[in-house]
């Protein structure tokens, strides 16, 4: 009787278990089920599709390999075109230049400028011996673009931060700074070789996406706005502690960009036409633009394309 009793127990402790397992199983698929669903969905949710595209941009077609449009204060990204892809950013890289510079030594800073500094490709009038504020130094060389003035500023800065009268270990180290800067900031697809961005046996002089570049502008008016200040006028005149220099701003296209904030241009061989701007459509709503990947002029063509259709899209 005892054993009868005890099998009986254990029969049916044998079908409560069964049932609970089966009872667990059914419930962890419809978790594994519902966590991938999920996953697809969001998935989804993140990409943009013809249909999301806000209509003032459907129609729109760029030279530009890849572009950007991104709503500051919203944050928002408005339009997109291969904005995660890593291409060549040409002088675009200067923007990190001048970041990193600020961050390393105090604005007032004395820059000399010596005769080997010259030796970049293009003359923009800078003079051996001849001595900068570095402020004044970096609005002159964005504004101009200037491959001498930038080399001066990661020559002797690295040289100084390294404790070290050697400017070419100097500017190696300057370099490795600008990276560091990079990946503290989160751009995942940028790195820099040098710090003017040029095209130098057969690599460019800094790699990046679309994206990073929204997201290392976003950082530069967010922390340091100084920086670009004067990259939006089409002229200035800019004063070395020797010399007054005339800057002429690279960006041809200022007068079709209203509300203009900041702009940078680039353009090598490889990375073809760069373009950045910053314009506010409406007070205190500042947007980002970038252009990477189109041509010379084609970088102008498409900024506007992208400024238009950004107007349209928030005045509706």
């Amino acid at each position: 009787m005892e054993n009868n009793q005890s099998n009986k127990e254990i029969g049916k402790g044998l079908i409560f278990l069964n049932g609970a397992l089966v009872v667990a199983v059914i419930l962890m698929v419809f978790v594994i089920y519902s966590k991938i669903n999920k996953n697809i969905n969001n998935g989804e949710d993140n990409i943009i599709t013809k249909e999301d595209v806000p209509k003032a941009f459907k129609e729109i077609s760029l030279l530009a390999k890849s572009a950007y449009v991104y709503d500051l204060v919203n944050d928002d990204v408005i339009y997109s075109k291969d904005e995660t892809i890593q291409l060549p950013l040409a002088s675009i890289t200067k923007l990190m230049t001048a970041l990193t510079a600020v961050n390393l030594i105090p604005k007032d800073s004395k820059i000399t400028i010596r005769k080997e500094f010259l030796e970049e490709e293009g003359d923009t009038g800078l003079l051996a011996n001849e001595s900068w504020k570095l402020e004044d130094l970096l609005d002159f060389s964005l504004m101009v673009s200037s491959n001498d003035g930038v080399r001066s500023v990661a020559s002797v800065i690295g040289a100084f931060d390294l404790k070290s009268q050697d400017y070419d270990l100097g500017r190696k180290g300057f370099i490795t700074k600008m990276n560091k800067k990079a990946l503290e900031l989160g751009l995942t697809q940028t790195y820099f070789i040098n710090e003017s961005g040029l095209d130098l046996g057969g690599v460019s002089g800094g790699y990046g996406s679309a994206e990073d570049i929204s997201k290392l502008v976003e950082y530069i008016l967010k922390n340091n706005p100084e920086i670009l200040e004067a990259t939006k006028y089409k002229t200035l005149n800019i004063d070395s502690q020797s010399k007054t220099h005339v800057a002429k701003n690279t960006n041809t296209s200022l007068d079709s960009i209203p509300g203009l904030i900041a702009s940078k241009t680039g353009f090598t061989e490889m990375a073809g036409g760069n373009l950045v701007v910053v314009f506010s459509s409406s007070l205190g709503r500042p947007i980002i633009v970038v252009i990477l990947g189109s041509t010379v002029e084609g970088r102008f063509i498409d900024m506007k394309k992208l400024v238009d259709a950004s107007l349209e899209y928030i005045s509706s």
